[in-house]
């Protein structure tokens, strides 16, 4: 039988991972630079967290999706995404309580969404992702706008841009949505059978709609900003003077609208602006959610969060010529000529990787030529080779592979040479 990997999904192999966990290192470094801590929670949960958060109106829920009964005749579904687990997790550890708010919080891991294969865009698709929850301080939008900024950076994106707009409050998001559907009644028969399904239930959706994005009526929709009332008008202001003070650039666009229904007032996506990278530029998204953690049972809990992709952070980077090329190499790599020294060699690479080297040596039974090649593919630093000589002796022979200089060094004394 030939077996393959999943349609939409992908294997990370070796000559790429290194890639990968570049990235999460340095996602990971930041959030501790800014006191965020890692939370890690299942990748299935009961399918009405989902529901009842994403809403029951989106693409996600209604067609991406994987969804499943379980033997006890439960409805789990794959995590579509992450923020509405960690607030479940929230409420249920009654982090609320935590003398220490808000609760900031950082995740990494697979997602899944049943959707068209693309480029960067996968079935099975990693995210790493940021919440801070508890507070409704609009210099903590600003602090993780600014968090997910510099993650770019750190990994070297420079034509990236941050796109910015305010949803409002549930009065504004209410007053806009009257006025949507006063706007698209009268011909709603025009557009998809999603978009006459949302008009009573959640017209923003409509302005979300990838069918009809070209409609005339998608051009003269009533703006969120034309009905947000004087308090969202004024949060939005202290955020975006928040984003001044640190020395980030945004561009305002009333038309951003988040795929997911728990966002309100602030919203925000991070684009790559690299001519090679493709009609989708979005790279990161995230939002303002107050009113979450009580949707689940849980009590006040403002909060906000981003999300971003790692395989498309690495699209990004290979767009700008910039992917990572410092692949990891080779402390030390030992060489071994007949059974005694390969015996010799095999304790010498136990005591090195004790002291933290990073150490190989040949399992294959090859002649000296060929373990020489195989260092220097793993591009070693140094090579070892002991010989039936050198084991006599207890010295090695310690070549340093950039200057190419051989030398003699006893046993003993081979972790202090090699860690000058």
């Amino acid at each position: 039988m030939n077996f393959k990997v999943p349609r939409g999904t992908q294997d990370i192999l070796p000559d790429v991972s290194w890639k990968w966990q570049r990235v999460e290192k340095i996602a990971r470094s930041i959030c501790d630079v800014y006191n965020y801590k890692e939370i890690r929670t299942p990748i299935f949960e009961q399918t009405e967290l989902f529901q009842r958060t994403v809403g029951d109106t989106t693409d996600i829920v209604q067609k991406e999706m994987y969804t499943f009964t379980d033997r006890g005749d439960r409805s789990m579904t794959l995590r579509p995404e992450g923020t509405a687990p960690v607030v479940r997790s929230f409420v249920e550890h009654k982090m609320f309580g935590y003398a220490d708010q808000p609760v900031k919080l950082y995740y990494t891991g697979p997602m899944f969404r049943y959707e068209r294969q693309q480029a960067g865009r996968y079935r099975q698709f990693v995210q790493f992702g940021v919440e801070a929850i508890g507070s409704d301080d609009p210099a903590i939008d600003a602090e993780v706008i600014e968090l997910a900024m510099n993650i770019y950076k750190k990994t070297g994106l420079s034509d990236i841009k941050l796109v910015l707009n305010s949803l409002g409050d549930k009065e504004s998001r209410d007053a806009h949505r009257e006025a949507l559907i006063a706007h698209f009644s009268p011909n709603i028969g025009e557009f998809c059978s999603d978009c006459q399904n949302r008009l009573e239930k959640n017209p923003l959706r409509i302005l979300d709609c990838k069918v009809d994005r070209e409609h005339p009526l998608m051009k003269t929709a009533p703006s969120l900003a034309d009905y947000l009332n004087e308090e969202s008008s004024a949060y939005f202001e202290k955020v975006k003077n928040y984003l001044d003070i640190a020395g980030i650039e945004y561009e305002y666009d009333p038309n951003l609208v988040r795929g997911l229904d728990y966002y309100n007032h602030t919203a925000f996506e991070i684009m790559s602006t690299s001519k090679g990278f493709g009609a989708i530029t979005t790279l990161c998204g995230g939002g303002r959610y107050n009113g979450l953690a009580e949707e689940i049972g849980g009590p006040a809990a403002p909060g906000i969060g981003f999300a971003l992709s790692i395989e498309r952070l690495l699209l990004a980077l290979e767009a700008e010529e910039k992917s990572f090329t410092d692949e990891p190499s080779l402390d030390v790599y030992i060489v071994t000529l007949g059974d005694a020294a390969r015996e010799k060699g095999f304790e010498i690479l136990g005591n090195l990787r004790e002291n933290g080297l990073r150490s190989e040596m040949d399992y294959m039974g090859r002649k000296m030529k060929a373990q020489m090649k195989s260092a220097d593919r793993l591009k070693a630093n140094h090579v070892i080779v002991i010989g039936e000589d050198e084991v006599n002796e207890h010295v090695v022979q310690l070549k340093n592979m950039a200057d190419r200089e051989q030398k003699r060094v006893p046993v003993e004394e081979l972790i202090e040479e090699l860690k000058k």
